[in-house]
């Protein structure tokens, strides 16, 4: 434990950082319930002033979050991690507006609209944990164009508005100048994302292969002589038989094992020009329903079967985002700005990535003793 503190913190550069952020790490492992600074502060001393001072550490403190980000990262990577980096949405509901980046969105998955701040994270997979290597705020325009936010939550003048396809290229970006990874497949869900097009495009441009979930109104084009030009993805993949069968591989292969699926580029290709990169469109189990999910994957020579099982990892994706809700912290975070949020997600992920690649926890008479100047 001291060994990795040590390494994951070693850009701080003051004694008394490095010491607040090994006691942080060590109190997220060990106290139980929320994890709000008070708990924290609670667990290893009885000095009432100990609650300031990590709270001035994670809000105010000027230490740079990437740096520790890219120590996860290394430490992570030192254990052989595979070849697919999970992008993973992360929604923290909030109450009233000046936590920064918080507005009203749409959740997909409950439901609901819910007054929050998203996070997009990074995650790599070391045998069959996930690992969450990087993080990126999604900050709407009401936020980025509005001086006076921008300055009470000490917002630095590089942060613009980036649609959430943007903030996952520049996870991906980010990661890949930290790992020599070339053949690493980028996996994510952007199922509720209309402008996933502008993702799978980026990566191209990258040379990165993609499985993605996609929205079902998603315009594709199948491939073939008599494609009938741009259709949804869903329409797609019903098919024109009468059970909703899809439509063989337009190269004539026979369908492999796995869920049903059709090749398709995606439109934009201006006229007289060849098309785009060829992908796979299939269905998650084979259920084209409401219920399910549709997918987009440039590993159009894979078997549909495998690139499925790539797909589920999602699942996997998930529940770290819910370890990190119930266990580490995660909606635990009360401060209001920008570098607090920053520094709050750099150590519930350092927490998260001692407990998951290591498998242990602080006992609580083995809690660091902060003691102040």
């Amino acid at each position: 434990m001291e060994h990795f503190s040590r390494t994951i913190f070693k850009s701080l550069r003051r004694i008394d950082q490095r010491k607040c952020a090994h006691a942080y790490l060590s109190g997220l492992l060990a106290t139980p319930g929320k994890k709000t600074v008070r708990r924290i502060a609670a667990g290893i001393s009885r000095d009432p002033a100990v609650v300031q001072s990590l709270r001035q550490f994670v809000s105010l403190s000027p230490w740079n979050f990437d740096d520790v980000m890219e120590e996860i990262t290394h430490w992570v990577a030192r254990r052989q991690p595979g070849a697919v980096w999970s992008i993973g949405r992360a929604v923290l509901p909030k109450r009233g507006d000046k936590s920064v980046g918080v507005h009203r969105r749409f959740d997909l998955h409950s439901g609901r609209t819910l007054n929050c701040q998203l996070g997009l994270g990074s995650f790599l997979h070391v045998g069959t944990a996930q690992i969450p290597v990087d993080w990126s705020l999604y900050l709407p325009r009401a936020w980025t164009q509005d001086p006076a936010r921008r300055r009470d939550a000490r917002m630095p003048d590089s942060e613009q508005y980036l649609p959430t396809w943007a903030h996952a290229l520049r996870l991906v970006d980010r990661l890949s100048a930290r790992l020599d990874a070339p053949s690493a497949v980028v996996l994510t869900d952007m199922s509720n994302e209309p402008d996933v097009g502008y993702l799978v495009r980026g990566l191209a441009m990258r040379r990165r292969d993609v499985v993605v979930a996609v929205p079902p109104q998603l315009a594709v084009v199948p491939v073939g002589e008599a494609s009938p030009g741009p259709v949804s993805a869903r329409s797609l993949l019903r098919g024109p038989g009468p059970e909703g069968d899809a439509p063989a591989p337009a190269d004539g292969s026979q369908r492999a094992s796995g869920p049903p699926s059709v090749l398709v580029h995606l439109p934009g290709s201006s006229a007289g020009h060849a098309p785009g990169p060829l992908y796979r469109l299939f269905a998650s189990g084979g259920d084209t329903g409401t219920t399910g999910r549709l997918w987009l994957t440039s590993l159009v020579h894979h078997s549909p079967g495998a690139v499925a099982a790539t797909a589920a990892l999602t699942g996997g994706t998930t529940a770290v985002l819910d370890a990190l809700r119930q266990d580490f912290g995660l909606l635990d975070f009360a401060g209001r700005s920008f570098p607090g949020w920053y520094h709050h997600m750099a150590l519930i992920s350092a927490a998260y990535t001692f407990r998951g690649l290591h498998g242990a926890g602080v006992p609580a008479h083995r809690r660091p003793a902060l003691r102040l100047p």
